[in-house]
């Protein structure tokens, strides 16, 4: 593992290679770094028959982790902090995979600069924009933030991104989530949310694609619902959906195996 840094809108934006191969690019979510990715990084690294098959490029967004914020935190803008790594890469053409709030930059970046990616894969994400119910929930959350601190906000949440089996089952994983969200400063918590209430719908971007989309969708899922994510999956021209039935939003931890492998069949 190689960790590098670059300055984009004079920020410090830090981000770690991993393996050799076939570029794939990891973007964490919401209130998670790059560790995040833990399980896939090291089954991806490794390849599927001992050889190294991916070069995996794994960043900390901006204000997360070793990441400075930058002064303007749009989706669009993150999206560039994200071309800016793969620039300073010499990285042409590679596979892309978002997480959350992670798969609406990786939407932003297929939109700006489809010739980059030969596929995309949505972890537990959505190109439909947020619903006026939602986007008035969110305000509510930037609200609670501002009175409270981000971490007693973070910490209300966490458990409802897995399934109660899970969350129980686990609870020194849970609680290591919980702790890493102490490192969010109110700001970056406040910039995120804003940043996804503002996003455009982006459908549009999934009916002109012309390469493959992998949808990963968590059958329990309370921040990107099942019943939501479905429809979705029928805009591209080529769809590859792969539903973990025992997950709800965080399947890069409850059903890591399964979710390597479907990652694993990127073109």
């Amino acid at each position: 593992m190689t960790e590098k840094y670059i300055t984009h809108q004079s920020s410090k934006i830090f981000y770690h290679t991993i393996g050799k191969g076939k570029p794939l690019i990891l973007i964490h979510g919401f209130a998670e770094d790059s560790g995040i990715w833990k399980n896939q990084i090291e089954f991806l690294s490794a390849g599927s028959g001992g050889k190294d098959e991916f070069l995996l490029i794994v960043p900390d967004l901006p204000g997360t982790g070793k990441s400075q914020l930058i002064e303007d935190m749009r989706i669009e803008s993150m999206a560039e902090v994200i071309r800016a790594i793969l620039l300073a890469e010499k990285i042409t053409e590679c596979r892309l995979a978002g997480h959350s709030m992670g798969g609406y930059i990786a939407l932003a970046l297929v939109e700006k600069y489809p010739a980059l990616f030969s596929s995309i894969a949505l972890v537990h994400s959505s190109a439909f924009a947020d619903s006026e119910e939602k986007k008035a929930n969110r305000l509510k959350s930037i609200d609670f933030v501002k009175k409270n601190g981000a971490f007693e906000f973070l910490k209300a949440v966490i458990t409802d991104l897995f399934t109660e089996t899970w969350a129980s089952n686990n609870r020194e994983l849970v609680e290591v989530q919980i702790e890493k969200c102490k490192s969010f400063t109110d700001e970056a918590i406040i910039n995120y949310i804003q940043a996804m209430i503002d996003r455009p719908d982006r459908t549009q971007v999934l009916k002109n694609i012309n390469k493959p989309v992998l949808f990963i969708i968590g059958e329990h899922d309370k921040a990107i619902p099942f019943e939501q994510s479905m429809p979705q999956c029928y805009l591209p021209d080529e769809s590859h959906i792969h539903i973990l039935r025992n997950s709800a939003h965080m399947g890069m931890l409850e059903e890591a195996e399964k979710l390597n492998c479907a990652l694993l069949e990127m073109k």
